[in-house]
């Protein structure tokens, strides 16, 4: 028999959620406030925090082999809270090398690439036991809400780091940088402690524990990868998480210039634009958790996610041509919305998977389809950016770039929507297969 963890309460995920919260505070950090200060104060060329940003991205492939150690082991809170030390020494050396910047161009350069790749491989090990072990102790009936949840507390924790953080570093000095940078991981890091104190790892059964070839050897990271990638559910929403992901993040690094290229608005207006998107996804991830809680499937959902977002596409698409300022607000709200409903969806629909069917392998899964989505997010922005500055140097016009953008957008949420939904036909009929070129997912007596 297959022994479960008690489910958590409402209280224990929104607990375990403040390591979600810890990350995130962490990556607006790295990712927004130290950019910022290496263009701006530094003068450094955008390319160079870019090319940070999409690094630890592209280390973050790692996901799938940290959750295969964490699943061969079993110690996913040790895993956490390893994980999540890296991520805050990493976070505080960055801000090191950002100063280091300013006066030794090779070694802040330098002491840069390796604080970028130690969060890739933090929130790699961090992350990915944390959303197995999640997946393994929530009840189905609360994957929904419990990913709004997390992703909501997320959220909010890097809107009011940001907001603390900026007014901290006012007026701007290397010391303050130092002492700001090291007050947030220091904060991140305790926070991550006070959510897994007294949590164990439980008697989830872990499927991959103990797995052998047709030979008689122990199953390899690469015999259980390949393993995964030959499931066709377990492969379609990985294509999935790709497609739908590449679509998400492509929309995010040129909605603000888009509003301020095309309809001439100001920093300050363009970024509040960019809040009403925000805005709207917190709502979206509402709407996703309670909907899908009450009626229909996640997989549904998720792909109505996808043709709302595609939809929305199309009309802000529509708005260069019109010249309407309210209309291009009210698709990007809708954007937003929509964005929330998916993505609230998706996580669902990946906890389900990561469970259904047999108790272990979730580190695996998880990491599985991680991997998939932090490699849209490196070639998402990119992507979005290169084709709108191909777009204007062939077109001859600022505005035809991101309409193109926009529209090849809305195509990969409407082929992310078969996708998922084909996921779907597929679980309906057969689970995760557990055997796979003989490997035998067995649990142990």
């Amino acid at each position: 028999m297959t022994a479960r963890a008690t489910p958590l309460t409402w209280l224990g995920i929104a607990r375990l959620a403040l390591v979600q919260v810890a990350i995130g505070s962490v990556m607006v950090i790295m990712t927004s406030t130290l950019n910022r200060v290496m263009v701006v104060e530094l003068g450094l060329a955008a390319s160079i925090p870019g090319a940070l940003v999409a690094l630890h991205f592209a280390v973050q492939l790692l996901r799938p082999r940290m959750g295969f150690l964490s699943d061969a082991g079993g110690k996913r809170i040790s895993w956490i809270v390893g994980g999540m030390t890296v991520v805050a020494l990493s976070g505080f050396a960055a801000a090191g090398a950002t100063v280091l910047l300013g006066t030794h161009t090779g070694w802040g350069l330098a002491l840069g690439v390796l604080s970028f790749i130690g969060l890739g491989v933090g929130i790699s090990a961090a992350s990915t036991p944390l959303l197995a072990y999640l997946a393994e102790r929530v009840e189905e009936k609360r994957m929904a809400g419990a990913a709004a949840l997390f992703w909501i507390l997320m959220i909010a924790g890097m809107i009011v780091t940001a907001g603390v953080a900026g007014t901290l570093l006012d007026p701007f000095s290397p010391a303050r940088l130092l002492a700001v940078t090291g007050g947030v991981c220091g904060i991140a890091l305790l926070a991550t402690l006070v959510a897994v104190w007294g949590r164990t790892d439980g008697i989830v059964v872990n499927a991959f524990r103990g797995t052998s070839t047709p030979d008689g050897r122990t199953a390899s990271f690469g015999d259980t990868f390949r393993a995964m990638w030959e499931d066709p559910q377990s492969r379609r929403f990985a294509i999935f998480v790709f497609v739908s992901m590449l679509a998400y993040s492509a929309q995010e690094i040129i909605l603000e210039p888009f509003a301020g290229e095309v309809f001439g608005m100001t920093p300050g207006e363009s970024t509040r634009v960019a809040g009403m998107q925000h805005g709207g996804a917190l709502l979206g991830m509402l709407i996703g958790a309670v909907g899908a809680s009450r009626f229909g499937t996640l997989p549904r959902w998720a792909a109505a996610g996808c043709i709302g977002s595609a939809v929305a596409l199309l009309a802000l698409a529509f708005m260069p041509s019109l010249g309407s300022v309210g209309g291009m607000k009210i698709s990007v709200f809708s954007l937003g919305v929509a964005n929330g409903v998916f993505a609230v969806a998706a996580i669902g629909a990946m906890m389900g998977l990561t469970v259904r069917g047999k108790a272990g392998g979730a580190g695996l899964r998880m990491g599985f389809w991680g991997g998939a989505q932090a490699l849209a997010y490196g070639t998402g922005g990119f992507m979005g950016a290169a084709l709108s500055d191909l777009a204007r140097a062939f077109l001859g016009s600022p505005s035809a770039g991101y309409v193109l953008v926009f529209l090849l957008e809305a195509v990969l949420f409407v082929a992310a929507a078969g996708i998922v939904l084909s996921v779907q036909g597929t679980s309906r009929t057969r689970g995760i297969a557990p055997i796979r070129r003989g490997i035998a997912l067995s649990e142990p007596a």
